[in-house]
């Protein structure tokens, strides 16, 4: 089997299993007990969350361990937005990209429907990005949050995340992004990105599923979602999970190494690199896998559009459209050949509407539904690529050949 869905999970790294092992055996105490095995669980969650916030570039104060990355989103979003209401009931607004996760624009939604908010979408580009002019034409002195996606889990485009968290900054307004795809490919570093919040789930990057975390930067304010025992500075109350925060903060020491390029990946130059399975740095190396998938899907696939952006896009992510086909039936097609992909965001498995990020795009409906997207790990290699292209030439012409005409 090829496994090209690791934008849905990752396998845990041998690494983070050792890591994290203890802490479901023998060291299995509550760190809010005062023995010496609540002690050994308190010193385990405070390295967790130092090695977190190193690989984040802040303050150990500033972490937030949660359940995943939908919970962050959730807590970055609400909690922001509701506490800075409460402070100024002026600030009624919340602005979100057009192409967010669920998780962000669902708790954006809840805020309207429930807390009366007004929810501004940030339109984007063809390729799936949002302008600085775009993301001013939005904002207000009513705006209580913005939250712009770093990279898009369904096509891969990175956003200009530094210069649009400054653009907000500037008036005053926090800035939060869900960087779920993001880690383990793109610098995390919040202070260069200049983000007020910050999101990251484990299971994308080789930790389990259930892990995850949010920056809050300090001077922001945030309404908790869960409450009870204060754990978590009193921000994400309930006994933590300390072999998730240990597997997590593993992952993302780990994860460095990988993510060390600026948002933009080219391929590298052929007379001054080596081949792309023997380049030294993970995601350079996996960028040139990518590139040449794109490649050969493109040139192999009579009518094949590439969705997202043609260079600012995640090392790790092809996503097509194959027009005149079924997206779900070309995914049955690969799978029966042995390649595991998905037709976009794993949350909405099961829907046959077309994607909204597909149609924030500007796709017609009838073509996003023809949608599979192709995400890699950093293991992925140029024999398994080569023959994934294959079968998806295979594939297409197949399903197309049955269709009507």
């Amino acid at each position: 089997m090829i496994f090209l869905d690791a934008a849905a999970t990752t396998p845990v790294r041998r690494e983070v299993l050792e890591a994290m092992w203890p802490y479901l055996t023998g060291e299995f105490g509550n760190p809010s007990s005062h023995h010496s095995l609540g002690d050994a669980a308190a010193t385990a969650l405070a390295g967790a969350r130092a090695a977190t916030a190193k690989a984040l570039g802040c303050r150990a104060g500033e972490i937030v361990f949660t359940s995943g990355g939908t919970e962050a989103d959730n807590l970055a979003i609400k909690g922001i937005a509701l506490a800075r209401r409460a402070a100024d009931p002026r600030l009624d607004r919340v602005a979100i990209s057009a192409v967010e996760h669920p998780a962000v624009e669902e708790s954006a939604r809840y805020l309207e429907r429930v807390h009366g908010f007004a929810v501004d979408v940030i339109p984007v580009d063809r390729f799936g990005q949002v302008t600085e002019e775009a993301l001013a034409a939005v904002l207000g002195p009513g705006t209580a949050l913005v939250s712009v996606m770093y990279a898009n889990n369904e096509v891969g485009t990175v956003q200009p995340i530094a210069r649009l968290a400054a653009l907000a900054r500037a008036q005053g307004i926090p800035f939060h992004t869900d960087a779920v795809q993001a880690a383990g490919w793109l610098p995390l570093d919040t202070g260069a990105l200049g983000v007020d919040a910050l999101s990251i789930s484990g299971h994308k990057l080789g930790a389990p599923k259930g892990s995850g975390a949010l920056f809050v930067r300090g001077r922001i304010r945030i309404e908790p979602l869960v409450h009870g025992g204060g754990q978590e500075r009193g921000r994400r109350s309930g006994t933590e999970n300390v072999a998730g925060a240990v597997a997590l903060a593993t992952a993302l020491t780990l994860a460095r190494e990988t993510a060390s390029l600026p948002a933009s990946v080219p391929a590298p130059d052929p007379a001054s690199n080596p081949a792309p399975d023997s380049a030294p740095d993970p995601a350079r190396r996996v960028a040139a896998l990518r590139d040449g998938f794109i490649a050969a899907v493109l040139a192999g696939v009579p009518g094949a559009v590439l969705t997202g952006h043609p260079t600012e896009r995640l090392p790790s992510v092809a996503s097509f459209c194959f027009p005149g086909t079924s997206g779900e039936s070309v995914l049955l097609e690969l799978e029966r050949q042995g390649v595991v992909c998905s037709s976009g965001s794993a949350c909405a498995a099961g829907s046959d509407a077309p994607s909204p990020v597909l149609l924030a795009l500007g796709i017609e409906p009838e073509v996003a539904q023809t949608a599979v997207r192709f995400s890699f790990d950093s293991t992925i290699t140029a024999a398994e690529l080569q023959e994934a292209a294959a079968a998806v030439r295979t594939a297409v012409a197949g399903v197309r050949a049955l269709r009507p005409n």
